[in-house]
């Protein structure tokens, strides 16, 4: 039988990865997405849609499927799948990696203020500016919603649902964004503050660089912190090379 590899993906790794092992014979490749967004873009080898029910849930599918390794190839912020993807591989005893992009880290010139959590975010936010444009994703808007005498630009490639700040303009986009469209962006949206997560990677970093140049300053919420034990890997390359070791 083929071995099987699980990628919990939606990731533009993902994506890469789940391509690169279904050209490799004799493997099974299926990327599993959570479903939030309703035309996912397109995805080498099988694909399955939606939850799993949890930590356990995820273990008997694992189980029912003969998965042989799991590969958390998701967001950086997304804490919950990672937490039930790692209980899941001890449950089972399948081998797992974690694929996260390297964090950005600030250059010259950048104005970063870092922060831990939205709500931190939220509230350094008065202090810096009236203008955002806020880019920490469609789906938590509600912690700023309370922000009623700021305006918020926000990107997404869906439209947001309520709670969110009663002055928001949204733009429906899809990405990548080269550094000239986030200069124009900010420029034509007389943006004087820039919230963002640190998701890592080249292809949302233009905006960083767009802010630096216009010397606004940036909000940074930090990544949360990988479960205890878990390997992780910076790219698809290193995803290889585990699965090379851990092969039979």
């Amino acid at each position: 039988m083929a071995p099987h590899i699980l990628i919990l993906g939606g990731t533009t790794e993902a994506r890469e990865l789940a391509a690169v092992l279904t050209a490799r014979p004799g493997i099974r490749v299926t990327t599993s997405l959570a479903g939030r967004v309703t035309r996912p873009g397109a995805v080498a080898g099988e694909v399955r849609i939606g939850g799993f029910g949890g930590a356990a849930g995820l273990a008997d599918w694992m189980r029912e499927q003969h998965v042989d390794a799991l590969i958390d190839a998701t967001h950086p912020f997304a804490r919950a799948i990672t937490a039930h993807a790692a209980r899941a591989a001890e449950a089972t005893g399948v081998p797992s990696v974690v694929l996260r992009r390297p964090s950005w880290r600030p250059g010259p010139g950048d104005r970063w203020h870092p922060v831990d959590s939205l709500d931190a975010a939220a509230a350094l936010l008065p202090s810096l500016g009236r203008r955002v444009f806020l880019t920490t994703g469609r789906m938590e808007l509600a912690v700023f919603a309370h922000l009623s005498e700021m305006h918020f630009v926000v990107r997404s490639v869906e439209l947001p649902e309520p709670p969110m700040p009663p002055h928001t303009e949204v733009l429906l986009s899809r990405g990548p964004f080269t550094v000239a469209d986030e200069s124009t962006l900010l420029y034509d949206h007389c943006i004087d503050v820039l919230v963002t997560k640190d998701s890592g990677g080249a292809a949302t970093s233009a905006k960083l660089t767009a802010a630096r140049e216009l010397a606004l300053p940036v909000v940074v919420v930090r990544r949360p912190a990988l479960p205890d034990g878990v390997t992780s890997v910076p790219d698809v390359a290193g995803v290889q090379r585990w699965l090379d070791l851990v092969s039979p």
